[in-house]
């Protein structure tokens, strides 16, 4: 049998694509390494190829890919294709952070936001699924966030963007079923980042920092999050929806409570 072709984004070093975040600040899975391991064939992809630095396996090729251009992901698309005849899984891992009060993250920061965390997923989408659907197989993957499932202050236009990516990717898992197309969301941890001095929220410094390190300690080791992010991948039938790592199940059962409560209790939690 051919080896499964593997694309995956946002693989700079030190990236959400090169590491795939298990809990907040923590170091996380190399993605590319565990597909390779398993016999896949995987091409890494950033917009710069230089700082892809760091991959042994011989079966990861390195490639660069804007993913907020037309025309780079159809051409990378393109070039995958014209080498190995097909792409069996895409992996949308690029990814940036947002945080901060919400109403002080800067606008340029916000539309950045969305321009790769949203509709990246969207164009890497439309550019793929049609070869696919012409073979009528393949998975399409979306790295989102814990974050994108229940809210948490300080975060919110990372939260809204990765929410906004979990839906879409909720109704591609639904749309691409008639080509035989499986869709899976991976809903991990996130990022940190850094507070103005002239804050409004100056008095919540100390809270948001115990916020943005409260998945430090006790997360997964990270290759055990990479071989199961891997195996239920590869497996016969992938999951739609996939979480994992420490507070992953707390933040499950969250979903299942009244939201004004859960609102209520994240903000006494990290205030």
């Amino acid at each position: 049998m051919s080896p499964k072709i593997v694309l995956v984004t946002g693989c700079s070093a030190g990236g959400i694509g090169f590491e795939l975040y298990v809990s907040l600040v923590s170091r996380i899975a190399r993605i590319c390494e565990a597909f390779a391991q398993q016999g896949c064939r995987v091409y890494a992809t950033a917009r710069k190829v230089e700082k892809m630095a760091g991959f042994k396996h011989e079966d990861i090729q390195l490639l660069a890919l804007d993913v907020n251009s037309d025309t780079s992901v159809q051409e990378v698309i393109s070039a995958v294709i014209g080498r190995e005849g097909k792409i069996d899984i895409v992996v949308n891992n690029a990814g940036i952070a947002a945080h901060g009060p919400t109403l002080e993250v800067p606008f340029e920061i916000v539309r950045d936001a969305f321009e790769t965390n949203v509709y990246a997923v969207l164009r890497v989408a439309r550019a793929a699924v049609p070869h696919m659907a012409a073979r009528k197989q393949g998975l399409l993957v979306t790295i989102g966030s814990i974050a994108g499932d229940i809210p948490l202050p300080w975060g919110g236009i990372y939260a809204a963007s990765k929410a906004a990516a979990h839906l879409m990717t909720e109704i591609l898992s639904m749309e691409c079923r008639p080509f035989n197309i499986d869709v899976m969301l991976v809903s991990p941890g996130g990022v940190k980042s850094n507070m103005p001095e002239n804050s409004l929220y100056k008095d919540y410094v100390e809270a948001m920092m115990n916020r943005l390190n409260t998945g430090q300690d006790g997360g997964w080791a990270t290759n055990v999050f990479a071989e199961r992010v891997v195996a239920k991948a590869l497996s016969a039938k992938p999951p739609s929806y996939f979480t994992l790592g420490k507070h992953a199940m707390a933040f499950a059962f969250y979903k299942w409570l009244p939201r004004s409560w859960v609102l209520y209790s994240m903000w006494k939690r990290f205030t």
